[in-house]
């Protein structure tokens, strides 16, 4: 009994390993069958569907770039501010010292007159018509006194005010300084992203990304011409200015004079015909005169989106200059490219 037990609990030994073993392996081929399914690579996105991505990033990266700007100008501002108020607190400051050396002047002379009382004073004079004369210097000197401590009074309320007023301006900056690293956060990611999906392309169909429509440079006859049709001389200059800057680099927040974004692009042109331009997309298509597609005229300005954030100049014939994105520098463009959201004659 006990060699036919043996067997049988070798048998039911080797049941329970092949058990284990077929469980085992169903395991691994399962796990297999899972981790194949789940460890296939994405399959790799058309140059298409990259362009479209590429395209999406850009514009996102922009409505950030003009958030940025807007911050930008706004910091700027309330640090020009800020410095204003600590120069004039300065300048309050030295008057100040001023009245306080006057008054410590007229206090030193009446301590060394021993402040006797008058009626003392005259009593024991020797000569009543001086010290009658000296009293009434005194009283004049009194009223000084009172007038500089006025005036030391005042001063003291001023530079308070100035110092409230600075603290203010330096909340107001920090507030602007970390909202500016909020957007440059948001445009550097975005740029990024699609830095590494156009690393997927290759060169060809980069180029592609960058270069889509006929792009062939305007000769010196279309900018002539562009110029004499704009409406007026500054928008001429602006509009040469424009074409002057064909091929500068594209650089987000770049206002000139060798790299631009778009609304640092018209800024510079307009600067160049001495007109101020705010430094937004946004704001920059209510700096003028507003006109519709069918009236426009070389100098216009045009924007694109819902979010007002692109914007390039008009220079006729359905064309504009403008600085697109990172991928492509200043260039001539069809205005129909993108979608437009309205158009400002500035002058």
């Amino acid at each position: 009994m006990g060699a036919h037990r043996r067997p049988r609990q070798r048998a039911t030994g080797g049941g329970r390993a092949r058990t284990a073993a077929t469980i085992t392996l169903a395991g691994a081929a399962t796990a297999t069958g899972l981790g194949g399914g789940t460890g296939h690579a994405d399959p790799q996105p058309t140059a298409a569907q990259v362009r479209a991505k590429v395209d999406k990033l850009y514009q996102e990266a922009e409505v950030a770039t003009e958030k940025y700007n807007g911050a930008k100008e706004k910091a700027d501002a309330a640090e020009q501010r800020l410095e204003d108020l600590r120069d004039e607190a300065a300048r309050k400051e030295d008057r100040l010292n001023s009245a306080r050396e006057a008054l410590g002047s007229v206090a030193a002379a009446q301590y060394r007159s021993g402040g006797l009382d008058p009626a003392l004073q005259l009593a024991l004079s020797s000569d009543p018509d001086r010290y009658l004369d000296g009293a009434a210097f005194a009283e004049r000197a009194g009223s000084r006194q009172q007038a500089e401590v006025g005036r030391v009074r005042k001063e003291l309320r001023e530079i308070e005010q100035l110092r409230g007023a600075a603290r203010v301006e330096v909340s107001s900056l920090k507030s602007r300084r970390a909202e500016l690293k909020r957007h440059r956060e948001t445009v550097t990611g975005k740029l990024e992203k699609a830095r590494r999906l156009l690393s997927r392309l290759t060169t060809e169909e980069r180029a592609d990304v960058g270069d889509r429509a006929s792009r062939s440079a305007p000769g010196p006859r279309e900018s002539l011409s562009a110029s004499a049709q704009a409406p007026n001389s500054r928008a001429a200059t602006a509009v040469a200015y424009a074409y002057q800057k064909l091929g500068s680099p594209y650089v987000w927040g770049a206002t000139g004079p060798n790299a631009f974004d778009c609304s640092g692009l018209t800024q510079a042109a307009y600067r160049a015909a001495g007109v101020s331009l705010p430094r937004t997309t946004y704001a920059q298509i209510d700096a003028g005169r507003r006109v519709p597609r069918s009236e426009l005229l070389p100098g216009d300005l045009v924007f694109f989106y819902s979010g007002i954030s692109h914007v390039g100049i008009y220079v006729g014939n359905g064309q504009m200059v403008h600085a697109p994105n990172p991928s492509a520098p200043v260039r001539v463009a069809p205005v129909d490219e993108m979608p437009f959201a309205g158009a400002t004659r500035v002058v």
